[in-house]
Formats: C-alpha cells, sequence, structure tokens
C-alpha cells in the first residue's frame, strides 16, 4: 500500500459537501499534481491529506494507520505541508523562518544539536536562498519567499511534501523557477510530493502522476500523457482544445481552440471582434 491513502472521502466546510467517496492513493516517490476547475475540492482534499481537515466520512490513512488518530508531531515527521497563504512573522530573518522546520524533531529531552544546524544549512543551500540568511523575509520578493517556505519545508525532513498552489501570485519566470525546485527535490531526493495546481500544462509537464477532479471526484488519474486527452479536457474544463506534444519537453500541451470566424463583407473570414 502507498504511504498517503485516502479512503471513500467525504469532505465539506461551511454545511456544504464538496466530495463524497473519493478514494486517492499517491504513489510512492512520484510528482503527483492534482488538477480541475475552480470548487471542484482540490485545497480541501489536499488539506485533508495534511490532516487540517477532518473529514465527514471514510479516513486519510498514513503509513496504513487513520492519521487523526497519531499525533501532530508524529505526522509532522512524515508529512510536510506548504500552505496556500503563508506568512511570515513581522521581522523574522530567513535562516529563523526555515529552523521553524526542525520544531517537530525538538523535545523535552532533544534540543537544538548540530544536526539540526546542518540540516538547515542544506534545505537552505538546496532552495539557493543561502545567500538571503539574512535578509528579513518581508523584503524578498515573491519567488523568493516560496523558495524559503519550501526551504523551511524541507528542514523537516519529511518523505512526504504536500504544496497547495505554490506558484500562486508568482510572475511565470518564477512560477518556472519554483516548479523546477520541487521537481529537482523529487528526482534527486526521491521525496513524494502532492502538489494542487491551477495550469494544465504546468501539471503535465512536471507531474509524473495527474489526479483530474470535477466536482468533487477522481476523474481520472495515472500518467499525464494518458490523463490529459482533448476529452477529458472538455470533461472536466468544459473546454474545447486540442492536445500536442510540448515541443520543448514531449508531454501533453493544451491549446484552446480558437474563437468561432466570422464572414467579412468581402467574403473573406476574420478573427471575430476585428
Amino acid at each position: 500500500m502507498p504511504r498517503l491513502v485516502a479512503e471513500a472521502l467525504t469532505l465539506g466546510y461551511e454545511g456544504r459537501t464538496v466530495a463524497e467517496n473519493l478514494t486517492l492513493a499517491v504513489p510512492d516517490h512520484s510528482f503527483t499534481v492534482i488538477v480541475g476547475p475552480n470548487a471542484c475540492g482540490k485545497s480541501t482534499l489536499l488539506r485533508a491529506l495534511a490532516r487540517l481537515r477532518r473529514p465527514t466520512a471514510g479516513a486519510v490513512l498514513l503509513d496504513g494507520a487513520d492519521i487523526h488518530r497519531r499525533s501532530a508531531r508524529d505526522v509532522a515527521r512524515t508529512l510536510g505541508m506548504l500552505p496556500q497563504s503563508s506568512v511570515a512573522p513581522d521581522g523574522i530573518r530567513v535562516a529563523e523562518l526555515v529552523s521553524y522546520g526542525r520544531h517537530p524533531h525538538q523535545g523535552l529531552l532533544r534540543q537544538w544539536s548540530r544536526q539540526d544546524e546542518r540540516v538547515v544549512a542544506e534545505a537552505m543551500a538546496a532552495t539557493g536562498v543561502t545567500g538571503l540568511a539574512d535578509r528579513p523575509v518581508d523584503e524578498l520578493s515573491g519567488g523568493q519567499r516560496q523558495r524559503v517556505w519550501i526551504a523551511m519545508a524541507l528542514a523537516q525532513q519529511t518523505p512526504l511534501l504536500l504544496l497547495d498552489e505554490p506558484t500562486t501570485w508568482l510572475d511565470i519566470a518564477h512560477q518556472v523557477e519554483v516548479l523546477d525546485l520541487c521537481a529537482r527535490l523529487h528526482e534527486e531526493q526521491g521525496r513524494t510530493l502532492v502538489a494542487v495546481l491551477h495550469d494544465l500544462n504546468q501539471a503535465a509537464r512536471y507531474a509524473t502522476h495527474l489526479v483530474a477532479l470535477r466536482d468533487g471526484r477522481v476523474v481520472a488519474a495515472g500518467e499525464p500523457r494518458r490523463v490529459v486527452t482533448a476529452e477529458l479536457v472538455g470533461e472536466v474544463f468544459g473546454l474545447r482544445c486540442r492536445v500536442i506534444d510540448d515541443p520543448e519537453t514531449g508531454t501533453p500541451l493544451v491549446v484552446p481552440a480558437a474563437r468561432v470566424r466570422r464572414v467579412a463583407p468581402t467574403g473573406r473570414t476574420s478573427p471575430a471582434g476585428r
């Protein structure tokens, strides 16, 4: 059995059910990406997988045990979570924020150690923020801040890492930078990553396992090439499109259908609106 499994979940909030009987197994050592239209339950599912939302039915199993029957500290040593909107304390510096990732490993009998120092340094080096160690987090660019938060999650040293829309509010260059970093962590360190992404083409490019949700149910799951078809994009997103090979990576690339053209008075066709 994979280490992280959702079994027959019913999920909701504020009296609204967003998923019923949802079952999902996250392949070990995969870069799993969850996609779907707005309000389909992506982030709610991720929060349930991270033990941040309790299902009204079903269970999330971590290493075969109900995640809500394990202590928060125990879970934090196995599974890290990067929320959609992370807010750092005012004035905190980069190195201090990254060191927060070591808190699950602290206790009455174990305080800060040389190992903690080494792990924090390695996490900062892996994310390229070592040179920012003494900078206040609130003075950094959006891409830099996101790399710092990922460094903090890495410092937890968890084999499972969940990321809720890690590219939100970032420009395209920083989106690629963050996703390249995630792919490198997966490939070089063998971590299991689960991310929610809005951009289907980015999901198809980076995921090794893709999960498509609609109305709180899994419509398809598997390798991007098998999942991303014109038929599925139409079913899940309501978008007419063609799916071609990405010229850079060979992964599926969704090209939306052109707007309906009208016939100009001369008899020639022209783009609508011109």
